[in-house]
Parts: C-alpha cells; sequence; structure tokens
C-alpha cells in the first residue's frame, strides 16, 4: 500500500507547519496546486475524521436551462424507448415528478429544477438532498423511493415522471395511467446510461451528453492534476447496524475510476459477483484501510454507531487513520445523489482532500 502524500512527494515539516499558517490566514487553497499548498487542515471533525464540504456552495449548483432537442418531436410529443417499453412524452414537459434521487439530480443539471412539482426521497432523511440546495428544498415530497404515493402524484397533475424498474417495477402501469412515464433499467451502477435516457425523456438529450462529456474532462483533469493513480483510496459507509465498504461498480467507486483513483485490494472486489459493495463486520476493519479513507453515514442513526466504530481501538489502529488520512464526507453526494451533479461533488471532495491530512 502506498504512501503518497509521504513518499511521492516528500515535504520538510517546517515547510508543511508554514503551509498551514497560509492556509489559516488565506482560507484555503487552489487544491490543483503543489502538495505542499493543497494541505487540507479541517476545522470540524467526526472522531478525529476531517469533514469535506463544509464550504460547499449550492447557489448555482444547478444548471442554466438546457434548450429543447428539435429532433424526434411528432406534434407536441416525442417517442422514448425505455425500460418498460416505450412512451410517447412532452416534447417539452413542463410539470416533473421524480421517483429517484440520480432523476431529481439530472433535472437539476439540466436546469429544470422550476418545473419539478414532485419527488421521492430517501427514507433515512425524508426531505429532499440538500447538496442541491434550495433549488429543489421545497419541492412536495411524493412517498419514499421504495414506496411512492400515487395519489399525491396524481393530485401534482404531472405531464412527465421519471422512475425505474429496479425500485418500483410493479407501478408503471399504474404511473402510466397519470402521466406519461419512463423507467431506467437500474439505478447507481448505471447513473451515467441513466443520464442520457432521463435527459432523453426531458427533451434535452443532447444537453445530458454534453454535461456527462463535460463531468468526463473534469475529472480525468482532476486526477492528472492530483497525480491520483499513486493513491489507494478506501470508502466506507455506515448504515443502520452495517459497515460496507465500497467497490468499482458503485457510483462512488465509478466516479473514483474516472478520476484515476486507485483502491485497496479488498475493495477491488475481483471475482465477486456484485462489485458495487461489500459488507464487513467490526472486527474486520483491516478491510477498510487505504492510503487514505472516505466515511460517510446513512442518517443520524448510523453517524451515532459509526462514531463509536472509529473511537475504537481497531479503526484507531488502520494506516490511514494513524497518517491522519481520513475524512468524512456527505452521503447525499456520495452514496444516494448517483447523479452528475453529486459526481462533481466527489470531484471537489478529492481536490480538497487525495493528497491532504486532517489536524
Amino acid at each position: 500500500m502506498r504512501k503518497p502524500a509521504l513518499i511521492r512527494r516528500a515535504v520538510p515539516a517546517a515547510l508543511l507547519a508554514a503551509t498551514a499558517v497560509m492556509l489559516t490566514a488565506c482560507g484555503g487553497g487552489d487544491a490543483t496546486e503543489d502538495a505542499a499548498s493543497s494541505i487540507v487542515r479541517s476545522t470540524t471533525s467526526v472522531a478525529g475524521a476531517g469533514v469535506l464540504g463544509n464550504g460547499r456552495s449550492t447557489e448555482n449548483v444547478c444548471g442554466p436551462t438546457a434548450p429543447v432537442d428539435p429532433a424526434g418531436v411528432e406534434g407536441t410529443t416525442r417517442k422514448v424507448a425505455h425500460a418498460a417499453g416505450e412512451s410517447a412524452v412532452p416534447a417539452d414537459p413542463q410539470r416533473i415528478v421524480v421517483l429517484d434521487t440520480d432523476k431529481l439530480d439530472t433535472v437539476c443539471a439540466l436546469g429544470l429544477q422550476d418545473r419539478l412539482v414532485g419527488a421521492a426521497v430517501t427514507g433515512a432523511v425524508g426531505t429532499q438532498p440538500q447538496y442541491l440546495g434550495t433549488a429543489v428544498a421545497g419541492v412536495e415530497p411524493v412517498g419514499t423511493l421504495q414506496e411512492p404515493n400515487i395519489e399525491k402524484i396524481a393530485a401534482l397533475k404531472p405531464d412527465l415522471i421519471l422512475g425505474s424498474k429496479f425500485r418500483t417495477p410493479e407501478l408503471y402501469q399504474q404511473l402510466s395511467a397519470v402521466a406519461p412515464t419512463t423507467f431506467t433499467e437500474k439505478v447507481g451502477t448505471t447513473w451515467k446510461e441513466n443520464l442520457l435516457l432521463d435527459g432523453t425523456a426531458l427533451g434535452r438529450g443532447a444537453s445530458a451528453k454534453a454535461v456527462l462529456d463535460a463531468y468526463q474532462t473534469e475529472a480525468t483533469e482532476t486526477g492528472r492534476s492530483l497525480d491520483s493513480a499513486q493513491t489507494e483510496a478506501s470508502v466506507v459507509r455506515f448504515m443502520p447496524g452495517v459497515v460496507r465498504t465500497y467497490g468499482p461498480d458503485s457510483f462512488s467507486g465509478q466516479v473514483l475510476a474516472d478520476a484515476g483513483v486507485r483502491r485497496p485490494a479488498f475493495q477491488r472486489l475481483e471475482g465477486a459477483k456484485d462489485q458495487r459493495f461489500a459488507e464487513i463486520s467490526t472486527e474486520e476493519l483491516s478491510k477498510a484501510d487505504g492510503d487514505i479513507i472516505y466515511v460517510s453515514f446513512y442518517g443520524d442513526e448510523a453517524r451515532g454507531q459509526g462514531t463509536d466504530v472509529m473511537n475504537g481501538g481497531l479503526w484507531q489502529g488502520l494506516g490511514a487513520v494513524k497518517d491522519r488520512r481520513v475524512f468524512a464526507v456527505d452521503d447525499e453526494i456520495w452514496m444516494t445523489g448517483i447523479g452528475v451533479v453529486a459526481a462533481r461533488g466527489i470531484l471537489d471532495d478529492l481536490k480538497a482532500s487525495l493528497n491532504g491530512y486532517t489536524n
């Protein structure tokens, strides 16, 4: 296991101390500069882990309104093939309901947030994701991802519903009776394909591709500027009663790969049927180690349990913990957002931390 910030970028202790003073005085530095000027000094922590994203702005997180695709329009509709069949959807939908977090993220990325009339929410949080800011904060909840409320959805009189076959395949006919509905096949692992399909259903397929291409370029440039291939990053999530490490097929794992970040051997999940994640016991915390660890918490209960684990001896014995290279990240961005806006948030976290330390 490499120690990139200690070996490949050796910096004298006096220079690190001077850098810390400069960062305190200047409020931070450009995360793409050399290692000395990009050292992270977190002001808050969770069980010793520096908290990333405290200063993240959500003011302009959603994009400008994307133009309508002129191609494929027949009268006032366009036909869209999707996981549940084919639907004639409005050429330029005005009242949108989304039943998964990736669809909410996509609507925001394409600048259509003002047309959202309803959105399903995650059970552990119960509100719209904070990383998308005030643009979606007031959107009417229409049940949970697993149990959307058909009556609430119908009362909102949508002209387009975006859902997924993975979550609620049995509800497609009921939803289609309310408004034209398109389903993606899966969530998370296919987030890029979902962005393109949902973008097409929203009448903005070309813009969705442009947004995805811009993300891919940013990810590549981020990896190059950070020399990210020299670092093995671990991703750990605490859920109620469960500890998970995340692999290459997970949303966060894909973003790390796009940025060229390597993974610890266990978290590559080579040969595993499901390469999204693996559950580990609190006696197997060595499988959570890496050159750097990113940790998230799914709800308040998980935060309490995770904090207890992180204060324990086995966690404190991990190499990344001893090296002060553990960072707490926003679960909505790294885990449940599963869209391009969230992916850009992960890149921001990498820029702020991959070559950094906590206090």
